[in-house]
């Protein structure tokens, strides 16, 4: 071979291995680039996705405290449920696994989609509930596609079970997640996104007590997202049981009352609220709203057909009218003007007014609920038959202002700090208040409606009960509470009840006189007799409420429910009230009607105290010959009754 061919080999091999030792130094220059980005630079952030894609740690509810009647009877417990929830960090196609359990489980993709937006700020390692509560046949077909579904998980986890459905809903309240809201406050700082908090009643009010302290659950997971390795737990902390001041063999009696007595009164059960109060330190016995709520809908997660239903029917289940709505009391106010007069020096229980049908104040003639009127009637016996004019006279006597202090005193137009959220305050007039709130002055004439429970004032069933538990026990207005105590896990400890609200001792001669015209309008010739009880000292009230106007309600006849509402109050026995309380029945008409509720609450009260069967209400049928039977002729003209 010749000599220019020879060279002409060697550049072209030395060309080579030089563009060989190139393309080697780039590599190896991207390589060592490669491994300083990963190793130096970007250290921390891999090494915590390699942490987080391979170490878990989840979280386990702790289950709520359960609650507990007076006697011990479970009303409130816990029970398990499995939830769908989705691990972020474990798939790559959110999207694509949030379509496939839609299709796997009939839920709606577009709620899935929003739940996963809603809480996308949470750390990536922490579940999101996808499907709360969800059932067998959902559970089982996520378990079957479960290779398609990579990042879903199966969560079994406590939930609330309200052991008889809507007993007592209102006071017990219901749970849910928590709002983004309710995370700013202090009570929840410590509550991570996504725990199961208190909404609504005791739920709400003791929701420090009754949540637990959350666990973990530390395992090694696959690529997959598959658990290989449990690396041990720490096991929740149940809450706080609790033992409330409510009896539920009361709480039921009433509630059944509003069911049967309105069955056989008005062809439907009443709507409406009663509270029952211990009138030697404020307990409460049983709280009743109705229409009510079954809670057990929010304790799984509620579907949002359910919550559309609630939240917009007219009957407004959700709210809790024994502390939350205000009505006009009728004549159930006629035991505060009664007790001002009384305690003010402005008439002893012998002072007389005689009653012709109605009489004239400030040019106007008001009317008495008895055309031909009462007579000559003292203080009892006005109480007794609920005279208007007896009770237009007293307050046109006291004046409005005399007439809201004592009101006041009474709880009325008051929040009485009952431990449940948002009791509203009711309404007394006085002069300052319309000078206040109207920039006008109060006419003298203004206040004889408001003798009768009539006009600008409106007052809560609550309150209502408050004033006959301070009527029972001589002027000691005690805070109502349903906190008994607490089992902190040492046994049982008597909650300290709170302090009362205000103490006016009143004279002797105002508690006999009311509590003897309370007793004669139940066994005497009042409107009441329908709560007689032989031998118990049965004393209360009726009254009647306007809904609208006798002119409004015929223009809105048809338009609107414009019947009546009816008033019930009491207390037992008369000498040495136990029980106080109120019954309050929407578009019921008379207030009589209610007597006959309370009267079956009352029966049931004694009965246990003796140990003896509760008393259980006839069937429909057989009753209604019996209450037309017992039913006392009550006047059907006029108001305030």
């Amino acid at each position: 071979m010749s000599e220019p061919m020879l060279a002409d080999d060697k550049r072209s091999l030395l060309l080579r291995v030089s563009v060989l030792q190139y393309v080697l130094a780039i590599i190896f220059a991207g390589l060592a680039i490669s491994f300083w980005v990963f190793q130096i630079a970007n250290h921390q952030r891999f090494r915590e996705m390699a942490d987080n894609n391979y170490l878990q740690r989840l979280p386990l509810p702790a289950p709520r405290g359960v609650l507990f009647d007076r006697d011990g009877q479970i009303l409130v417990d816990n029970q398990s449920t499995t939830n769908i929830a989705l691990v972020r960090e474990q798939t790559k196609t959110i999207d694509r696994t949030l379509r496939i359990l839609a299709q796997a489980t009939g839920v709606d993709e577009a709620q899935l989609t929003e739940e996963v937006r809603r809480r996308r700020r949470e750390p990536s390692y922490r579940p999101i509930v996808l499907i709360e509560n969800a059932r067998f046949e959902q559970v089982a077909a996520v378990r079957a596609r479960q290779l398609e579904l990579p990042g879903i998980i199966q969560q079994d986890v406590p939930s609330r079970k309200y052991t008889a459905s809507d007993l007592a809903a209102h006071l017990f309240g219901y749970v849910g997640e928590v709002r983004e809201a309710q995370l700013q406050r202090a009570e929840y700082a410590g509550v991570e996104a996504g725990a199961i908090v208190g909404q609504a009643g005791i739920e709400q009010s003791y929701n420090t007590l009754l949540m637990g302290v959350e666990g973990e659950k530390a395992v090694i997971v696959n690529s997959l997202g598959r658990e290989v390795r449990n690396l041990g737990s720490q096991q929740p902390s149940v809450g706080n049981p609790l033992q409330l001041s409510i009896d539920a063999d009361l709480q039921r009696a009433a509630e059944e009352g509003f069911g049967h007595f309105g069955v056989i009164n008005s062809g439907k059960p009443y709507n409406g609220a009663a509270v029952v109060l211990d009138p030697r330190n404020g307990e409460v016995l049983s709280l009743v709203s109705l229409p009510a709520y079954d809670p057990n809908k929010f304790a799984g997660g509620i579907d949002r057909a359910t919550w559309a239903f609630l939240t917009t029917d007219k009957s407004k289940p959700l709210q809790n009218r024994a502390l939350q709505a205000t009505y006009s009391p009728g004549s159930t106010f006629k035991i505060v003007v009664a007790t001002a007069a009384m305690e003010e020096g402005i008439a002893k229980p012998e002072f007389r007014v005689h009653c012709s049908g109605g009489a004239f104040f400030y040019g106007r003639y008001f009317q008495c609920h008895l055309k031909s009127g009462h007579g000559s009637v003292d203080m009892r016996h006005a109480i007794e038959k609920s005279c208007n004019v007896y009770f237009y006279t007293l307050g046109n006597m006291l004046g409005v202002d005399r007439i809201h202090k004592w009101a006041s005193r009474l709880g009325l137009g008051e929040v009485n700090g009952i431990d449940l959220p948002n009791e509203l305050r009711g309404l007394v007039p006085s002069t300052e208040w319309k000078r206040r709130e109207k920039k006008e002055k109060w006419y003298a004439g203004e206040t004889i409606s408001v003798a009768i429970g009539q006009g600008q004032v409106n007052v809560t069933p609550l309150s209502l009960a408050v004033m006959m538990m301070t009527v029972a026990n001589g002027g000691t207005r005690h805070t109502p509470h349903v906190l008994k105590a607490v089992d902190k896990g040492k046994g049982w400890e008597r909650v300290a009840p709170p302090p009362p609200q205000s103490t006016s001792p009143m004279k002797a001669g105002t508690i006999k006189a009311l509590h003897d015209g309370l007793w004669l309008a139940v066994n005497g010739a009042g409107t009441a007799g329908r709560a007689r009880i032989d031998g118990r000292h049965v004393a209360g009230k009726t009254g009647t409420a306007q809904v609208i106007s006798l002119t409004g309600a015929q223009r809105m006849r048809g338009k609107m429910d414009v019947r009546d509402h009816g008033w019930f109050v009491f207390l037992a026995p008369r000498d040495k009230p136990e029980l106080a309380g109120v019954i309050f029945a929407e578009h019921a008409e008379h207030g009589y009607y209610g007597a006959s509720i309370a009267k079956h609450i009352i029966e049931t009260y004694y009965a246990k105290k003796e140990g003896r069967p509760l008393p259980q209400l006839a069937p429909p049928a057989a009753t209604n010959a019996i209450v037309a039977a017992a039913a006392v002729p009550v006047p059907r003209s006029g108001g305030g009754r």
